[in-house]
């Protein structure tokens, strides 16, 4: 899956349909959740007892990997887009999504299930909604109806981070969630909407996508004067996906609007694997 780091700038296209509360808000809801194939978890068999024996077991810390340099860190990582990219056939997951408008008091708190299929099926199941009218039609279905057009209409191209997209910069190294990263300072080619300007976290050991950053480039409406977002990344056996977002937009008519999403219980599926759950670890 290459939508990273535009899982966030979704959230981009919801303050639009925020600003323009006349608008009736598009209901998303999953009709029938994706099958998912559980396999028997059979256990391999105990080896022998070594009776004679009986030192005693000396457990030893594993071996920590080695910290590659910023340049291999950087290719490692695209090179784990395109495998996720290849090999995800669908995941299931719980989010809950809690949206605020603080000028006018209003909220929202919504638990939901998502159901993502390769490559353009997303479906959302809701669980639970307490808030405001106004915040459930005008943000949280907006901001859902968004994600599910981005993944309909997905161009990985047009935003992935590449250096047709963006010039990079390296800015050293940072210790991040305890692991050690790589931090790369993006600056856009162009302002075409996708992109943003800021910066990006890299583990330093394995490649993998820790933390974006930024300011969305080019905002969807008049209305809105900028969007910034913050991204956390964790790792689900071979699969990386976001586990927090939390984006603020500044808008003309009802002030700020923040937003944060919690992603949890990932269960993804490898196309590579037939029918077998990868679970989180």
């Amino acid at each position: 899956m290459n939508r990273f780091v535009l899982a966030t700038l979704g959230v981009a296209f919801w303050v639009a349909g925020c600003t323009a509360a006349q608008s009736q808000a598009t209901s998303v809801e999953a009709s029938n959740p994706p099958a998912y194939l559980l396999l028997d978890d059979v256990s391999p068999p105990s080896p022998p007892v070594q009776t004679e024996d009986r030192t005693p077991a000396v457990l030893l810390a594993p071996a920590p990997l080695p910290r590659m340099s910023p340049e291999l860190t950087l290719q490692t990582y695209r090179d784990r887009v395109v495998r996720q990219t290849n090999s995800l056939a669908s995941y299931s997951a719980s989010s809950v999504i809690l949206a605020q408008l603080p000028e006018t008091e209003q909220f929202g708190e919504c638990d939901l299930q998502r159901f993502y299929s390769a490559p353009h099926t997303l479906e959302f199941k809701s669980v639970r909604f307490v808030g405001d009218g106004f915040v459930k039609s005008n943000v949280v279905l907006r901001l859902l109806q968004s994600e599910v057009d981005h993944v309909q209409k997905d161009d990985p191209a047009a935003t992935a981070l590449s250096d047709d997209n963006y010039k990079f910069s390296y800015k050293g190294t940072a210790q991040l969630q305890n692991r050690p990263v790589h931090v790369f300072q993006l600056k856009p080619r162009s302002s075409r909407p996708g992109l943003f300007r800021g910066k990006i976290y890299l583990d330093a050991q394995t490649g993998s996508l820790v933390r974006a950053e930024g300011r969305v480039v080019k905002t969807p409406s008049l209305f809105i004067k900028r969007i910034e977002f913050v991204q956390d990344y964790k790792e689900f056996g071979p699969f990386t996906f976001p586990v927090h977002i939390h984006s603020e937009a500044r808008t003309r008519l009802v002030g700020r609007a923040v937003v944060d999403i919690y992603h949890y219980d990932y269960q993804p599926v490898s196309s590579t694997r037939t029918a077998q759950l990868i679970t989180s670890p």
